[in-house]
């Protein structure tokens, strides 16, 4: 309130309960002399005041203040300075409370504020707790991972050894001649250890680039941990600075701009849900992995063991066969020793049937020779006599004989010739055994001396 213009000069101060809290009592108003209260004020002073000098004399009050009004206007100038001062008075006892009040405030919604940030450090820690924890595990996984797919590309690699020593059984067994180049049980056993060793190729590569593909997706699932723990552990740093800062500490600035919520931020809720789901797509692809880890293991397993038994079975099919084709030599042999004896009794033979026959030719001539001589008898002593008969029925007997020792001469000479021949054909054919057993001994079973162990072929190696 104010009672400082001349309009108000003369206005009543207000009551003194309705504004006054200073403990000063407010100014007592002016007392009246005796003297005062005698003489009587006029509004316009019309008495002789003496010569005219240029000033107006009617209505002078226009311009002038009595007594009483300027009595009354003292006291409210004395009454304002009071009231200004007891104002003043009231205001810094309030402030004080009001500096006490917000300090008290103040301190209290700054414990509050460390207090939550301890809290959201706790938060922290433990979602970075999980984050890593998750972080090693993929980590571990992947690496156990990535050694499973080294032992499915060792396991490729014997595979292709296997594949190479049957491709060379088969070329080499191509060289055999004769008979022996027929589909026999190594050759049906040779052709199914490469139908084995070809399927168990395809499923290992299949299964090389599935593992590659779970290889990416877990270290993919790793980057993004990896990403939000190290977005947590920036958090982390900054939250810590803003538990430690204390209001004597000289890094500290205003920032009005960022008093504020900005659009573009998440919340409490949805902040903890992005790193649950992080943690639990990790999981799914480190389950995921592990199950592939295990088919992998199982594949390599069953195609293992597929290859070595099917290898045993056409080994076996070796061992049986050059089996069989050293008995068929020897026997063979033995038809050949045979032959070649038959051959000289044959050859003996025939020169028995040429003597007989050489023999023969002196008695036909003695017979034809006798004949002769007695077709020179004269007249009628050329008679058929029994002894010409005899001589006749003698010289035909001799043709029939030698007709009989040429025949057989004959027939032996061509017995002679296919013994021969048969010779010739068991020899080659000892030779051709002889080949194919080394064939399938000598060059096949020795190159399959190097056919990948188990263990290689399991990827160990």
């Amino acid at each position: 309130m104010s009672y400082k213009t001349s309009s108000d000069t003369c206005a009543p101060p207000p009551a003194l309960g309705t504004m006054l809290c200073s403990r000063e009592p407010p100014p007592a108003r002016h007392a009246a002399t005796p003297n005062e209260g005698c003489f009587q004020y006029e509004t316009d002073y019309s008495g002789n005041v003496g010569n005219d000098m240029g000033m107006p004399t009617v209505g002078f009050r226009s311009g002038r203040f009595n007594m009483p009004e300027w009595q009354e206007g003292t006291y409210a100038k004395y009454y304002q300075s009071f009231a200004d001062r007891d104002n003043a008075e009231r205001i810094r006892n309030l402030s004080n409370d009001v500096i006490k009040e917000t300090d008290a405030l103040s301190k209290l919604t700054q414990e509050e504020s460390v207090k939550r940030l301890g809290e959201r450090l706790k938060d922290l820690h433990f979602w970075k707790y999980e984050l890593e924890r998750e972080i090693n595990d993929i980590a571990s996984e992947t690496e156990d991972l990535v050694e499973m797919k080294r032992r499915l590309e060792r396991g490729l690699m014997a595979d292709d050894l296997a594949l190479l020593i049957v491709t060379d059984n088969l070329n080499c067994r191509a060289q055999r001649e004769g008979l022996d180049q027929c589909q026999d049980d190594v050759e049906l056993n040779l052709l199914k250890e490469l139908e084995v060793i070809n399927n168990a190729q395809a499923i290992l590569k299949r299964a090389i680039r599935e593992t590659e593909t779970q290889i990416k997706q877990n270290r993919s699932r790793k980057a993004e941990l990896e990403q939000d723990w190290s977005d947590k552990h920036e958090s982390d740093e900054i939250d810590t600075f803003n538990v430690e800062l204390r209001n004597e500490h000289t890094h500290k600035q205003f920032h009005p701009g960022f008093v504020r919520f900005p659009e573009i931020q998440s919340t409490a809720e949805s902040w903890s849900q992005c790193s649950h789901d992080n943690i639990t797509r990790a999981e799914h692809e480190r389950m995921a992995s592990i199950q592939m880890r295990t088919l992998d293991d199982n594949i390599l397993h069953d195609t293992s063991r597929d290859i070595k038994e099917q290898c045993d079975a056409a080994e076996n099919a070796f061992q049986r066969r050059i089996a069989e084709m050293q008995d068929t030599k020897a026997k063979l042999i033995e038809n050949l020793k045979k032959t070649v004896d038959e051959i000289a009794a044959t050859e003996r033979c025939i020169g028995d049937l040429k003597k007989a026959i050489k023999s023969k030719e002196n008695e036909v001539k003695v017979v034809q020779t006798r004949l002769f001589m007695r077709e020179q008898r004269p007249n009628v002593d050329n008679c058929r006599d029994p002894v010409h008969y005899h001589l006749v029925a003698e010289s035909n007997e001799l043709m029939r004989t030698v007709d009989a020792l040429q025949q057989k001469l004959n027939e032996s000479n061509h017995a002679l010739k296919d013994l021969q021949d048969q010779r010739l054909v068991t020899e080659k054919e000892i030779v051709i055994k002889t080949k194919s057993i080394f064939i399938d001994r000598d060059k096949c079973l020795s190159h399959r001396l190097r056919y990948p162990t188990v263990q290689r072929l399991l990827g160990y190696q």
